[in-house]
C-alpha cells in the first residue's frame, strides 16, 4: 500500500509539472501583448516597454518558466493583470461557488444515476429498461450549456418559479437550493447518463456471476441478492467513475457558470482568456487539474475499503 501511495504521489507531481509546462507554453505563444493590456490603450511605447520589463516578459521562455515554477513552490500564483490582486486570493473567493455547484451536481448524479442504472439492469429488455437507456442516450448527447439555456427559458422565463442565475448560498439551504437546481441539473445531465450506463453494465455483469446463481438457488430474496451480494461488487467501476465525474464536473462547471452568471472559477478563467490575463488562466487551469488529480488519488485508495481483494503491493 505504501509503495502504491508513493508511486501515485510521484505520478501526480509529474502530471502537474507537465501541466504547468503545457499551459505556460500555450499561453506564451498565444497572440496578444499582456504588457500593452496592462498599460492601457493610451500608454506610450516607453510605458509598455517599462511594464514588460517589470513583469519579466522581456526574458527568455526558459527564464520565465523557471520563475513561474519557483513562485508555484511558494504557492504564489502571481498577480492579476486587470485587478492587480493576488490570484490565489481571488481563486479562494470564487472556489466555494464552484465546489458548491460541483457537489450539488455530483449528489444529483449519484442519487438519480446509480439507482436508475440498477433498475435498468434488473428490468433488462423491458419497458423500463428501454425508457431509461433512451433517456441516458439523450442526456449524454445534449451539451450542458444548451440544456442549461433550455431549462432557464422554461423555468425562469416562462414559468418564473426559479431564478435565472446567480449563486449566493450553499445548495442545502432553501435559497441556495433554488439557485443551484437549474445549473446542477444542466451540469449533471451527462453525468447522470454516464452513471446509468456504467451502473447497468456493471450490475448485469455481476448478476450473471456464479455466486449470484448460487444465491438464487438457495432461495434468497431478490432484494438480499441485489443489495447484499451484487451491489458491493458492482460498485468498483462506479466508484472509479465517481472520481472522474467529480473532476469533470469541476471542469465542466466553467461553461455552466458563465451561462447562469455564477461567480466561480470557471467564470474567472473565461474572463481571463478574453482579456489575455495569462497568469489567471495559468493558475485556474493548474488549480483545477490539481484538484482533479488529488480526487482520483483518493478514489484509488478507497478501492481497498470497497473491495478487500484489491491490494496495491
Amino acid at each position: 500500500m505504501r509503495k502504491y501511495v508513493l508511486k501515485r504521489i510521484l505520478m501526480m507531481l509529474l502530471l502537474l509539472l507537465g501541466m504547468t509546462f503545457i499551459v505556460f507554453s500555450s499561453l506564451y505563444i498565444a497572440p496578444g501583448d499582456p504588457a500593452q493590456m496592462v498599460a492601457g490603450p493610451s500608454a506610450s511605447e516607453e510605458d509598455i516597454e517599462r511594464i514588460r520589463v517589470a513583469l519579466g516578459l522581456d526574458k527568455s521562455f526558459i527564464v520565465q518558466y523557471l520563475s513561474y515554477l519557483k513562485n508555484l513552490l511558494s504557492l504564489d500564483l502571481g498577480t492579476s493583470y486587470t485587478s492587480r490582486q493576488p490570484i490565489m486570493d481571488e481563486i479562494l473567493v470564487r472556489l466555494p461557488f464552484t465546489i458548491n455547484l460541483a457537489c450539488a451536481s455530483m449528489l444529483l448524479s449519484v442519487v438519480v444515476g446509480i439507482p436508475l442504472g440498477i433498475l435498468s439492469a434488473l428490468k433488462k429488455d423491458k419497458l423500463a429498461d428501454n425508457i431509461i437507456t433512451t433517456g441516458a442516450l439523450v442526456g449524454i448527447s445534449i451539451p450542458n450549456f444548451l440544456f442549461g439555456v433550455l431549462l432557464m427559458y422554461v423555468f425562469a422565463v416562462k414559468l418564473q418559479i426559479l431564478p435565472s442565475g446567480g449563486m449566493t448560498h450553499y445548495f442545502w439551504t432553501p435559497t441556495g437550493f433554488k439557485q443551484a437546481i437549474l445549473p446542477a441539473i444542466a451540469l449533471a445531465s451527462n453525468s447522470i447518463a454516464t452513471f446509468i450506463r456504467i451502473g447497468r453494465s456493471s450490475m448485469l455483469d455481476v448478476l450473471q456471476s456464479d455466486y449470484i446463481r448460487t444465491a438464487k438457488s438457495k432461495g434468497l430474496k431478490q432484494r438480499v441478492i441485489v443489495f447484499i451480494h451484487a451491489l458491493r461488487n458492482a460498485l468498483i467501476p462506479i466508484l472509479t467513475q465517481l472520481g472522474t465525474t467529480f473532476g469533470s464536473l469541476l471542469g465542466g462547471a466553467m461553461i455552466t457558470e458563465k451561462v447562469f452568471v455564477i461567480n466561480g472559477i470557471g467564470t474567472y478563467m473565461i474572463d481571463g482568456i478574453t482579456k489575455y490575463n495569462y497568469p489567471v488562466v495559468q493558475s485556474t487551469v493548474l488549480f483545477v487539474a490539481a484538484m482533479f488529480i488529488i480526487i482520483n488519488l483518493i478514489v484509488d485508495l478507497v478501492y481497498c475499503v470497497v473491495d478487500p481483494r484489491i491490494r496495491y503491493e
